[in-house]
């Protein structure tokens, strides 16, 4: 009896050992509800597919919520070893000397299995340094598209399979629709910022700043009052004017789903990640899906779009174990099955080829899910078009939203509000260079 008790108790003391020698990798990130729970459970798996290393998800609130969480607790040495930040976040852990760990430097630090040409260049090279190696490791990455109600489009007597191509049809297709009263306006949008402004000059192939839109460098500045950004701004005024844009507020647009959920308008252009959640709200109408319009008598339009989301980075100070099972855990991450999984099932696009090769079926199946994905690699991204990369660009997207506001209640034109949101802007960013020397 004692020899079985001895044994026993020796046994539960090994499996003590071994339960306190997995190590812990604390993940911050910025995804609740659903995605959330995606998210734990893509976490789950990668657990339960080994033992040496546990990750540990917390969930820290809004994108610029997590973002500075981390930096506080990096001030407070009390970091997790990943951080999920958003897009426009990237200039600024950029720019944070000694605070990270490049993901290239990581993975070739703990001979992960890691090759960057696997990833899609239209994600990564967001993300990439002047070398093109890469710094962050994508997790969720959007663009933005067309979704249109094909029963308000045929009843306006419009072809409900084809969406308007051109934001000369955008506007014809609107006055049809309000023509014939099948809904009170034709469109709305979230994001102006990152649709209408930024999105719409790389769509367009139209800088948005110097220096190859920042990636040059602190030095770069904004240029987003070019002719075509005022001519578009100038016409959504004007349609907005004349009742056929309705404009959905600032930050997200909060406000625009609901116009269209409830046929109020009839196209808004939102998120590829937003299709889940439009499918399960449109529930008394089907809804279509289309690129964004563009203006032919732009050159070179459409060109691509450019992703929003966010990657994860991993900051310094850590254990060396820990960094052992945050590459382990990227790996996994990446890995076509996970990816296709989590972007057939969020509606975010996969971030490597592999995964959209194996999700070739799920896109037969679902008409339009490959839309976003079609958008950002129609070609070959351009200096204008590879995305953007500026400090404080959180704040200067506070300020298109209030140049934008300023626009719609008249007390500015197209062309003052955004020579005011260039010099607003710049002024952040000089501000930003300066802190960072």
């Amino acid at each position: 009896m004692k020899a079985m008790f001895t044994g026993t108790a020796m046994a539960l003391a090994l499996s003590v050992t071994a339960a306190h020698a997995q190590t812990e990798v604390q993940w911050w990130h910025a995804m609740g509800g659903e995605l959330g729970a995606k998210l734990e459970e893509i976490v789950q798996g990668f657990n339960d597919s080994q033992s040496d290393y546990k990750v540990v998800p917390s969930y820290k609130g809004t994108y610029p919520e997590t973002m500075t969480a981390a930096i506080a607790a990096f001030r407070a040495d009390e970091q997790p070893a990943i951080v999920q930040v958003f897009e426009v976040g990237t200039g600024t852990m950029m720019a944070a000397e000694g605070a990270i760990v490049p993901v290239y430097q990581l993975m070739a630090d703990q001979g992960a299995s890691f090759d960057p040409a696997a990833f899609l260049p239209q994600v990564v090279g967001y993300y990439t340094d002047t070398d093109g190696n890469m710094l962050s490791m994508p997790f969720n990455s959007s663009t933005p598209i067309l979704y249109y109600n094909k029963n308000v489009f045929e009843a306006a007597g419009l072809d409900p399979e084809t969406p308007p191509k051109t934001w000369g049809e955008m506007e014809e297709f609107s006055k049809k629709i309000m023509e014939s009263g099948a809904a009170d306006c034709g469109f709305t949008t979230g994001w102006v910022s990152w649709i209408q402004t930024e999105n719409f000059s790389a769509w367009h192939n139209q800088p948005i700043g110097t220096m190859e839109n920042g990636f040059g460098g602190l030095d770069a500045r904004l240029s987003l009052n070019g002719p075509v950004q005022v001519k578009h701004w100038g016409n959504l005024k004007k349609w907005a004017d004349e009742g056929i844009f309705k404009y959905g507020g600032p930050v997200g647009g909060d406000n625009a789903p609901p116009m269209f959920y409830s046929q109020d308008c009839a196209m808004i252009m939102n998120s590829s990640a937003s299709r889940a959640g439009v499918i399960a709200n449109a529930t008394d109408f089907e809804v279509g899906f289309g690129q964004l319009p563009y203006y032919d008598d732009v050159e070179g339009a459409p060109q691509n779009t450019i992703i929003g989301g966010a990657t994860l980075w991993v900051l310094s100070g850590r254990p060396d174990e820990e960094y052992a099972g945050a590459a382990k855990f990227f790996e996994y991450m990446a890995s076509a099955d996970v990816q296709a999984d989590w972007a057939s099932f969020s509606g975010y696009l996969p971030i490597t080829q592999a995964a959209a090769d194996q999700m070739s079926g799920y896109f037969s199946e679902n008409p339009g899910a490959d839309t976003g994905l079609n958008e950002i690699t129609l070609n070959e991204p351009t200096e204008n078009s590879k995305g953007l990369r500026f400090g404080n660009y959180v704040q200067i997207r506070g300020i298109i939203d209030e140049e934008f506001e300023q626009l719609m209640a008249g007390s500015k034109d197209a062309q003052g509000a955004l020579d005011s949101l260039v010099e607003r802007g710049n002024a952040q960013i000089e501000e930003f260079q300066a802190q960072s020397q």
